[in-house]
């Protein structure tokens, strides 16, 4: 079976998806259960927004405040009814905005111990911090939310599930290998957002130093187009509806590439995919 859905040129400008789209202000619908956007993905800054309709939540927030709030914004959004932001790890590219987005709206931040006391200097003073412990579930209000480990060069690095009313989202960028609690994790999601990184290829033949190729494709770097397309071939399931690929390099990969090289994973379902974008918001997409 061929993906649907459309890849873009090699500047990384985001797909514009073609179904079950939100235009005016976000409002879930009763056939509808959760509303994703990506803001950005990438190494210059990384947003994810989901919501319920009654509760909001951005994962990560590695763009400043200001660009934030204009991305949000530009999707019929409005940051003051945000209820929380969660942090994966404590990288600049997810933590940028994080402390000044908590102080002027007054957001909790739901981040791990370890993170918290690498990232303190980046983050300042919070409005609320409130920890959580990767592998243990906790709730905001309607939505489930299970932090789960990932390998990475950070202090306690994860990923993200998702639930609301039966709707799963699975979120895995930065991780250098798909562990089999990562799969376990992020199988029988409705909508997957997957690291595709880099080309092997590009990657080895491209500009990098040698120490930072090494550390790409080492275990607590990245995942390539190849280990995407392996690590999608195994979650892929009647139920999967959207993949969205992310954190592409612009350096070492293309939309093109990863669209055309993870999409042969999938034989047995027909999800659309897409590829998330660093300099442009991507749609707001409505989940059932």
């Amino acid at each position: 079976m061929k993906p649907t859905g459309t890849a873009v040129d090699s500047d990384i400008q985001g797909v514009k998806m073609t179904d079950n789209i939100a235009s005016e202000q976000f409002q879930v619908k009763p056939d509808y259960n959760l509303g994703v956007c990506i803001l950005a993905s990438g190494s210059k800054g990384n947003a994810v927004f989901i919501s319920s309709g009654d509760t909001s939540l951005l994962i990560d927030a590695g763009l400043s405040g200001i660009e934030i709030e204009r991305r949000l914004k530009s999707r019929g959004l409005d940051p003051k009814n945000l209820d929380a932001i969660l942090v994966s790890h404590e990288h600049s590219d997810h933590i940028q905005g994080v402390g000044v987005l908590s102080r002027r709206y007054k957001l909790p931040v739901y981040i791990n111990s370890k993170t918290r006391k690498a990232a303190v200097s980046q983050l300042g003073n919070l409005y609320d911090s409130k920890n959580f412990e990767c592998g243990s579930t906790f709730t905001i209000n309607d939505l489930s939310i299970h932090p789960f480990s990932i390998s990475h060069d950070a202090k306690d690095p994860c990923g993200f599930t998702v639930n609301q009313n039966g709707t799963k989202i699975g979120i895995a960028t930065d991780l250098g290998i798909a562990t089999s609690m990562v799969k376990a994790h992020l199988k029988g999601c409705t909508l997957l957002i997957l690291e595709a990184n880099h080309d092997e290829k590009m990657l080895i033949n491209g500009p990098y130093p040698w120490p930072v190729k090494q550390r790409v494709k080492s275990r607590i770097g990245h995942l390539s187009n190849e280990e995407s397309k392996a690590l999608l071939n195994e979650l892929q399931h009647d139920g999967l509806k959207h993949v969205m690929l992310a954190h592409l390099s612009e350096t070492n990969n293309t939309p093109q590439k990863a669209f055309n090289e993870v999409g042969q994973a999938l034989t047995r379902c027909e999800p659309h995919l897409y590829v998330a974008s660093q300099n442009e918001c991507g749609a707001l997409l409505l989940l059932k």
